[in-house]
This record gives structure tokens, sequence and C-alpha cells, in this order.
């Protein structure tokens, strides 16, 4: 089945047209590479998704729901079957790590105090920050942030997830942790679509790809590496 299924879309920023005739498919349990240069439409994607950017041309469908009929209103229906991860975190600094993953349960209707606390155990004890929950977001690590992050995201076991450049601000280890992490969710079920551009992270951690380029999204077959010949010594 797929979540996302795109038909000859036409994506703008204000009147600017940022990405022409877009089509893609995309099925449950896939992970997604989106990559290409800065402002050739990535972000722009990935905001149509989950409504930021409202579309007005083509047909586009996400988990069922029409995005260029969809109402603001209705936003919020398609979003709690959304995870979204950002670059910037975007987590609520005046409280610690636990009241961040409440706050989100509650404000999408949970309402069993056992059931929050056993929920927010169970994402933590996934991301490797089962002991962190006491914390504040400034006494962690970017990298600690940013699996904080993806806990908050998938707290209500969503089938998409959404990651605009989730390793841009942390060096190169942790990034692959954080990949490692994501692609672990993939293969229990979730579809992850990622902005990157981290040559190193697509070579390590191989996925479907897909190239933002002059106005155009198209699949990109990853080049195999030619073995390195070395040059005999006489």
């Amino acid at each position: 089945m797929n979540l996302i299924d795109y038909k000859d879309v036409n994506i703008y920023q204000e009147s600017q047209l940022v990405l022409q005739d877009v089509n893609v498919e995309i099925g449950e349990g896939e992970f997604v590479y989106l990559t290409g240069k800065v402002g050739t439409g990535k972000s722009s994607f990935l905001k149509t998704i989950y409504g930021e950017l409202p579309l007005k041309e083509g047909e586009a469908k996400v988990m069922g729901h029409d995005m260029v009929e969809l109402k603001r209103r209705h936003l919020p229906d398609l979003r709690k079957k959304l995870g979204i991860i950002f670059q910037d975190f975007q987590l609520l600094t005046d409280r610690t790590v636990d009241a961040n993953l409440r706050f989100v349960l509650k404000a999408t209707g949970w309402k069993n105090k056992v059931d929050i606390n056993q929920r927010i155990s169970d994402v933590l004890e996934l991301v490797g920050m089962s002991t962190k929950g006491y914390k504040m977001p400034s006494e962690l690590s970017g990298g600690e942030q940013q699996r904080i992050v993806i806990a908050r995201a998938i707290l209500n076991s969503p089938k998409l997830i959404l990651a605009d450049e989730p390793t841009g601000n942390l060096d190169a280890e942790t990034s692959r942790q954080i990949v490692e992490l994501l692609q672990q969710i993939s293969k229990a079920g979730s579809t992850v679509v990622m902005i990157t551009h981290n040559q190193i992270l697509l070579e390590q951690f191989p996925g479907r790809q897909l190239l933002c380029e002059n106005h155009q999204l198209t699949e990109v077959t990853p080049q195999k590496k030619e073995p390195e010949t070395t040059e005999e010594l006489d």
C-alpha cells in the first residue's frame, strides 16, 4: 500500500514554481532519502506531505488524505498519523524530556496516566535514552536531543516519519547512530523519508534515493564504486 502517491503535482513557494510534474509513490516500510543541493525543493516537498505547504495542482494522497482538497481544519487529523523530525529539534526548553513527551501524548488524546508513563518509558528505551527523562533539553548533547526528537516522533506509532536533515548539526559518529536508529524504526514497519546532504551516510546505509534537481524530482540509482586498482611495481 502506498502511503504517499503524487501524480503530476506542481509545488510552489508563494508564486514561484519549485518542483514540476512530481510523480512519486512511497509504500509502507520504505526508507527513502531525499537529496539535492540547497534550494532545490527538498524541504518544500516534505512540507507538502504534512500540509504546511498547500497543493493546488495535480493529484496528491498522503495516507488516504487528498492533499489538494484538504482543509486546514483537518490538518491535525493527518499530523496525528505522522512523525516529524526537525534539524533544529524544536523541543520545549522550559520542561524536562519526560514533560516534553507527556505534552505531545496529552495533545494527541492520551488520557490514562499509566498508559502515558508506559509509552514514554518504551520510546525512551527504544532510542537509548531511558535514563534521561528527568533532564532538561539544555543539559543534553545535540545527539541526545535528536534522539529525544525521534522518541517524540514515534510516540503515536506513526506509519510515516519525515526527517528534515536530522543529522545536519551532528558529528559523523552521532550522525551514523541516528541514521542507524531511523533504519531500525523503518525495519519495524514505519516508512521514513529523510532529507540529507551526507554522501557518506548514503553509502553506509543504502536506501531508495530521490533527487531534487532542475525543478524535477527523480529516482536515483546509486552507482556502484569501481574497485580501486593498484599498479604493480616493477
